[in-house]
C-alpha cells in the first residue's frame, strides 16, 4: 500500500504518534508496529488517565483504542472519504495496569462499496494473553 497516509503512519514505526491530524490519536500515544493493507499493529502503554478506580484499563479506553486503530488501518486505504463506526462490539477477556504494554492488531475482514468490516484483537506485550476483541461495520461517507 503506497499512499500518502499509509506512508504517514509508517514514519512512526517504532516511534509513538504524537503528530497526527487526529487529537484523540495523540491522546492515545500509540506505537506503530507495522502498516500494511488491511491491516496494523499499534502498541499502547497504559498510563494512569487510561484506568478506571481499580487501577486497570478502562473498558471505554480499550474501546476507544479498538475504534482508533480500526480507523487508522482505513485511513491507510488513502480513499477520498471517512469511515463511519455503525457498531462496535467488543469482547473483554483480560485486565490491565498501568505500566502495562499491549498491542492492538487489526484486520479488515470484508471490504465492499459501502460497507467494512473489521476487527481488532488487544493483547498483552508479547500476545500471550487476549485482553479484549472489537468487532466493527463502518460505513462509507463523504468528507465535508
Amino acid at each position: 500500500m503506497d499512499t500518502k497516509e499509509a506512508a504517514f503512519l509508517r514514519q512512526f514505526i517504532g516511534k509513538g504518534v504524537v503528530q497526527s491530524p487526529s487529537p484523540f490519536m495523540n491522546f492515545l500515544r500509540p506505537i506503530v508496529l507495522s502498516v500494511q493493507e488491511g491491516s496494523l499493529a499499534f502498541q499502547h502503554t497504559i498510563r494512569k488517565e487510561m484506568t478506571n478506580p481499580f487501577g486497570t484499563l478502562h473498558g471505554g479506553v480499550t474501546a476507544a483504542i479498538i475504534d482508533d486503530a480500526i480507523g487508522a488501518t482505513l485511513i491507510a486505504y488513502g480513499e477520498p472519504f471517512f469511515h463511519v463506526t455503525i457498531n462496535l462490539a467488543i469482547d473483554y477477556f483480560a485486565s490491565a495496569k498501568e505500566g502495562d504494554v499491549i498491542i492492538a492488531q487489526t484486520a479488515v475482514i470484508k471490504k465492499g462499496k459501502q460497507i467494512v468490516n473489521a476487527q481488532c484483537e488487544v493483547w498483552n506485550h508479547d500476545r500471550t494473553r487476549l485482553i479484549a476483541k472489537g468487532y466493527t461495520n463502518m460505513i462509507k461517507t463523504p468528507i465535508n
